[in-house]
């Protein structure tokens, strides 16, 4: 345990109304009001029209590809730098990841890459709004309407992050949410399928029910899974999405203060926002670009004390289930060998954040 953890969720007295209130209907499992609440509430938040809610992020992603009909012999473009739920999902399918580079300017897919990786076998994009900051979707749904690819946002770190005013998640032809415990909302676990189709929208909701059909009770007319998201889940979730814009305000507050400071030391690379974007920093981020001192050693000399670092996601070209499906070098390694992320918790005062800094510029000076 940290006296300053990366994130940590913030639960107060509507999350314990609402669940109180779900455990006494009776309906704690995956029927209950609150689940259709919550879609509901958390689509028209994104500007979607529908929300299929999911016991969790990763097979959201699963059910968005199985739902667009991709399988074997497809291909499907994920980048370099992610969690690896974005490209499991794909492999579930049984179809074949295709990895690309990110932009080393805010650490996204890069888009200038995306047309020499597409072949006759391409079928979708992956977008993943990195840390809190978009992709660039303009790029991206020209690419999807020149070549007929699906996309498909995995917005799990970027809750309310804006691409030129316009919320992501609301660009893809299905986007995709964790609502895991560190996440900007939670409902535990939990996640969530956004779309503007009306028959993908159906066709997600029979899929996430075991296939079975909405107006014929115990009849099955395709094979499909148990993915629900429980009525005690979505009660948390209607509870955190009424406070979303505050912990959001938070972040960017919280990112504010470390830009300040941590722009005065030199080798310091900090947390991205491009012009186009509005970043929500889901986890504070930068990168260790010094010869006297390494990210670990900065690691592990905060940690002890008691500040909770976290380094960068490993690429996924460089770990073994993924080998065969990139092609390096990449730039994702040389980024992913320099991130840390820092701690990000809504509950931080200005006080803590201040302590944060004064700790990292002494261990930086201490190897000066």
């Amino acid at each position: 345990m940290f006296k300053y953890p990366v994130a940590e969720p913030e639960i107060g007295e509507e999350e314990l109304k609402n669940v109180v209130e779900a455990v006494r209907s009776g309906w704690i499992s995956s029927k209950g009001e609150f689940i259709e609440k919550f879609e509901k509430s958390f689509s028209k938040y994104i500007g979607v029209r529908h929300g299929i809610a999911t016991s969790n992020g990763t097979v959201a992603l699963h059910l968005a590809l199985v739902a667009l009909g991709i399988g074997p012999g497809d291909e499907v473009i994920v980048p370099d730098l992610t969690f690896a739920a974005t490209i499991n999902a794909v492999l579930y399918t049984g179809a074949n990841p295709v990895i690309v580079d990110i932009n080393p300017d805010y650490w996204c897919i890069d888009t200038s890459k995306l047309r020499e990786a597409i072949t006759p076998r391409t079928k979708a994009i992956i977008p993943v709004h990195l840390y809190g900051h978009p992709c660039d979707m303009d790029e991206i749904m020209e690419i999807s309407e020149r070549y007929g690819l699906f996309i498909i946002e995995d917005v799990a770190e970027a809750h309310g992050a804006e691409y030129k005013g316009r919320k992501v998640g609301s660009f893809g032809h299905i986007s995709c949410f964790s609502f895991y415990g560190n996440k900007i909302i939670t409902t535990g676990e939990g996640g969530i399928c956004l779309t503007n189709d009306d028959e993908l929208a159906e066709r997600m909701r029979i899929l996430r029910d075991h296939g079975m059909n909405p107006k014929r009770r115990y009849w099955h007319e395709t094979v499909g899974f148990n993915y629900r998201m429980t009525n005690l889940q979505a009660a948390l979730g209607v509870a955190q999405l009424n406070k979303i814009d505050k912990f959001i305000e938070k972040k960017r507050k919280i990112a504010k203060m470390y830009a300040e400071e941590l722009s005065q030391i030199n080798g310091i690379i900090l947390h991205p926002e491009m012009s186009w974007a509005k970043c929500v920093y889901w986890i504070y981020s930068i990168l260790i670009n010094r010869r006297d001192i390494t990210r670990e050693e900065v690691a592990e000399k905060l940690e002890k004390q008691g500040i909770e670092i976290r380094n960068f996601f490993y690429p996924l070209h460089e770990m073994p289930p993924y080998l065969r499906y990139a092609k390096p070098p990449y730039i994702a390694s040389e980024i992913s060998r320099k991130g840390l992320s820092l701690p990000s918790s809504v509950k931080l005062t200005e006080e803590d954040i201040t302590y944060i800094v004064q700790k990292i510029k002494e261990v930086i000076k201490s190897n000066e």
